[in-house]
C-alpha cells in the first residue's frame, strides 16, 4: 500500500514512524527541512521537501497511484484544500485533520465526499472520547468498548487489595469463567499471557468480559471501595477540554482552571454553564484547589499543552486525596515516566489519530482500532468472511503469530468469550490483541 502523508508536525510525524515500521511504502511531505531530518535517517520512508499545496509536488510525490493521501499539518484549510487535490490526482482515499468539531457532523460526510474528501479527523474528540469514557469507571485505567459495549475491555492497575494475585491464570481463566486476561504490562514489558503466567502486584491487567460482569471484575481486583466519580477538576481550558465537558455524563459535575482570563469569557460561552464552572485560576495553587472542593472531588484531569506541567499537577492531586487523575502527555519522552509515577490514565492526540487512521489501511473489515499507548500494542474488530481461514478451524489451531491473541467475539450482537476450542463463524465480530506484531498478518486470518 502506498500511502502518502502532508505534514512532518507531531500526527504526521508519528504516523510516518509507525507506518515505516510496518513495511508500507510511505511519503512524508514537509515544506520545513529540520522537521523532514529529524526522522528520515532512522525510518525507511521517501521525504519530499515541498509545499503541500502544489499540484507538482503531490505529482512528485506520486499521488496518482496512493492509496491513502493523509493531511495533517496544522492549518486545516491547507489539509482540506491538499486531500480536494490529492482526490483529483488520484488518490483513492484522502484523511484531513480539522480543528473545528462542526466538521465531524455525520450530515457533512457526503458533502465533504464529494469534494474528495474521504474522512475527517479531529483529534480532540478522540481525546474527550476516551477522557469522557475513562471517568465513568473510577477503578479503571482504561476502557474500550466492542461492538456497542457487547464486550468491554477494562485496563486495571492491580494492588494489594486484589484476590487474583499469584495465582496461574490457567486457574483462573477457564473456559467458563466470566473474563480473560489478554495481556498484562509489568514494568516495561508486556506479556501476552500463558496458563502458567501469574498476576503480579502493580501489573496492569487487561480484562476481556461482558457489560453485565464488569462488577464482579471490581469485585475480584478489590476496587470496591473505589467511590464514583461525581465531581471533576479540569486544568487547563483548550479545545480538548471543551469536547470533554460535552462528553461528560450529565450527572458529573465539572469545574474548569483556566489561567487566561480571556479564555475565561470564551469558555463561558462554549460549555454548559449550568454544569461546568469555569474558574480564572492556575490548577496547580493548592489555596485555589482547596478552596474550590478538592477534598470532595473524585476526579482530576490534567489538560495543559505542557506535559510536565500535567504531569506534576495529577501528582499533586493525588497527594492531595484524588482517586482518579487523568494527564494528557503529547511527549511520547515523557508516557513513560508518567506510568512509573502511577499518574492514571494517560491521553496521547498522537496515539489515538494514528489508530484512526491506520484502520483504513487494512483490507479486511474492521470495524475498530485502538493503539494501547501504555502496553504498546493495538486492539482491534475484525469480522470474520465466509471462507476465511479464521472460520475453518478451532482458535487453538489457527496458529496464530506469536504475540496475538483472541480475545472475545461478537455474534448476533452478543458478546462471548473465546477459548482454545472456540469455532468462529462467519460474520462474527473478532477482537484480536496484537503487540510488537504487524496487523496486516492477522488481517489475512479474516480476509
Amino acid at each position: 500500500m502506498k500511502i502518502i502523508i502532508a505534514g512532518a508536525y507531531a500526527i504526521g510525524t508519528h504516523l510516518a514512524k509507525l507506518l515505516s515500521r510496518n513495511n508500507q511504502d510511505t511519503v512524508l511531505i514537509d515544506s520545513d527541512i529540520e522537521r523532514l531530518a529529524s526522522i528520515s535517517s532512522d525510518y525507511d520512508l521517501m521525504t519530499v521537501q515541498a509545499s503541500t499545496s502544489k499540484i507538482q509536488t503531490l505529482k512528485e510525490a506520486g499521488v496518482a497511484g496512493a492509496d491513502l493521501f493523509i493531511a495533517v499539518t496544522p492549518d486545516e484549510n491547507l489539509n482540506m484544500n491538499a486531500c480536494m487535490l490529492a482526490k483529483a490526482l488520484g488518490a483513492k482515499r484522502t484523511v484531513a485533520k480539522v480543528d473545528n468539531n462542526e466538521y465531524c457532523d455525520p450530515k457533512l460526510k457526503e458533502t465533504f465526499e464529494k469534494v474528495g474528501i474521504s474522512s475527517i479527523i479531529y483529534p480532540e474528540n478522540l481525546a474527550a472520547r476516551d477522557i469522557a469514557s475513562g471517568l465513568k469507571m473510577s477503578w479503571v485505567r482504561q476502557r474500550w468498548d466492542v461492538h456497542e459495549g457487547a464486550l468491554v475491555m477494562l485496563g486495571i492497575k492491580l494492588r494489594s487489595t486484589s484476590e487474583i494475585l499469584n495465582e496461574p491464570l490457567k486457574d483462573l481463566c477457564k473456559p467458563e469463567s466470566p473474563y480473560h486476561i489478554v495481556a498484562i504490562k509489568r514494568g516495561g514489558e508486556t506479556i501476552i499471557p500463558r496458563g502458567d503466567d501469574v498476576l503480579q502486584l502493580h501489573d496492569l491487567a487487561y480484562f476481556m468480559t461482558t457489560r453485565n460482569y464488569i462488577p464482579y471484575i471490581r469485585k475480584i481486583v478489590g476496587k470496591e471501595h473505589y467511590v464514583d466519580v461525581k465531581n471533576v477538576m479540569v486544568m487547563g481550558g483548550g479545545s480538548t477540554a471543551v469536547r470533554a465537558c460535552a462528553m461528560i455524563p450529565e450527572y458529573m459535575n465539572v469545574k474548569i482552571f483556566e489561567a487566561d482570563e480571556a479564555r475565561c469569557e470564551k469558555l463561558n460561552e462554549l460549555v454548559d454553564t449550568d454544569r461546568v464552572m469555569v474558574i480564572h485560576g492556575d490548577g496547580r495553587d493548592l489555596s485555589l484547589l482547596n478552596e474550590e472542593g478538592i477534598k470532595n472531588t473524585q476526579a482530576f484531569v490534567a489538560l495543559t499543552g505542557n506535559a510536565e506541567t500535567n504531569i506534576l499537577a495529577c501528582l499533586t492531586a493525588k497527594r492531595l486525596g484524588v482517586r482518579k487523575t487523568v494527564a494528557m502527555v503529547e511527549n511520547f519522552d515523557y508516557v513513560s515516566m508518567a506510568e512509573s509515577l502511577d499518574i492514571g490514565t494517560i491521553i496521547n492526540k498522537k496515539a489515538l489519530a494514528a489508530s484512526y487512521i491506520y484502520q483504513m489501511m487494512l483490507d479486511a473489515d474492521v470495524n475498530n482500532i485502538r493503539f494501547l499507548m501504555s502496553a504498546n500494542a493495538d486492539v482491534a474488530e475484525f469480522t470474520a468472511q465466509q471462507g476465511s481461514k479464521v472460520t475453518r478451524k478451532k482458535v487453538f489451531e489457527l496458529g496464530l503469530p506469536k504475540g496475538a491473541t483472541i480475545g472475545g467475539l461478537v455474534r448476533h450482537g452478543e458478546g462471548q468469550l473465546v477459548s482454545g476450542g472456540t469455532q468462529i463463524e462467519a460474520g462474527d465480530i473478532v477482537v484480536v490483541f496484537c503487540h510488537n506484531i504487524n496487523m496486516s498478518k492477522i488481517e489475512k486470518f479474516f480476509r
